[in-house]
């Protein structure tokens, strides 16, 4: 089929990169190239990239709605259908109408839960133990389409947002392309359940509530994976968290309850946390261990 493209950041490159091994890629939408670096020079995003390095056909938007230039190159280029995943911009009815089949969404939740921008962090933070990845037509409505497909899954006891969100979308690229191949015999149905949101994560969501319990920290911990990461602060300055673990015991939150080989065990709201590996601000990532050992961290001390 003839397809449009929308999607930004590394996590949607292989979406297009199936599509374009298995149909015709006519026109590639991705979000403007944003400052990055030291020298925050202005870089294009990464499907931006992909699709400058195999010659299709590119635009980076600021806006879609009223945007007439856009909209006639979008319907010169006559896709068939379209499909999104995390491009980031709400599409205009405008948008939406130009191919005959609409648009297309691969989502990685189990619609109508978790719509938004960040469903999988979120499934993690609030301890879901399964989650899933749906291919839904889109409306103007933020993610209540009615659904091709859906693919359910157990979320691994240690599995974090990088690892579950790259597992989904493998999926999805499976489900999305069968889905493309009967499309004109298929029809979706509406989603059922009770709906929730999504939103996009905040780096406070990244720092550790030593009040919840070890599992809730755990669960959080790897929520904020790659970003904002987890974190707390000690005198006055953040420490990042790269590595920890529930463990059962009990303990004042917050207080440190043992320093030894393996690491800093910490009083939480209901068993204990063991930090494995740490990053003290302006330093490198060290062992919590040498940490502790190196900013006078012992039994009975407060940190958080």
């Amino acid at each position: 089929m003839r397809v449009a493209f929308f999607g930004t950041p590394e996590w949607a490159v292989p979406v297009l990169d199936a599509l374009n091994r298995h149909h015709q890629v006519v026109l590639v939408v991705t979000q403007p190239d944003k400052p990055k670096g030291r020298g925050l020079k202005p870089a294009p995003s990464p499907v931006a990239q992909y699709a400058e390095a195999h010659g299709l056909p590119l635009w980076k938007p600021k806006s879609l709605k009223g945007n007439e230039a856009f909209l006639k190159a979008f319907r010169e280029a006559a896709p068939e259908v379209a499909v999104t995943a995390a491009y980031g911009k709400i599409l205009p009815r405008e948008v939406l109408e130009v191919p005959p089949w609409g648009f297309l969404n691969l989502h990685p939740s189990l619609l109508p839960k978790y719509r938004g921008p960040a469903p999988v962090p979120w499934a993690l933070i609030r301890g879901e133990k399964e989650t899933g990845v749906a291919i839904m037509k889109t409306e103007e409505g933020v993610d209540t389409g009615p659904l091709y497909a859906l693919w359910r899954t157990e979320i691994g006891p240690h599995e974090d947002a990088l690892a579950l969100s790259e597992r989904l979308r493998d999926k999805g690229i499976e489900l999305l392309l069968k889905v493309l191949e009967d499309l004109p015999h298929l029809t979706p149905t509406p989603q059922e359940g009770e709906p929730s949101y999504a939103p996009l994560l905040t780096k406070e969501e990244g720092r550790i509530r030593f009040g919840e319990s070890a599992q809730a920290i755990y669960n959080r911990h790897r929520g904020v994976q790659p970003w904002p990461g987890s974190y707390f602060f000690h005198g006055g300055k953040r420490v990042k968290v790269l590595a920890l673990r529930p463990e059962p015991g009990e303990g004042e939150p917050g207080v440190v309850q043992a320093v030894d080989r393996e690491g800093v065990l910490v009083g939480t709201g209901e068993g204990l946390i063991r930090l494995l590996q740490v990053q003290p601000e302006g330093k490198r990532p060290m062992p919590a261990a040498d940490w502790a050992r190196g900013y006078g961290v012992t039994p009975g001390t407060r940190i958080g």
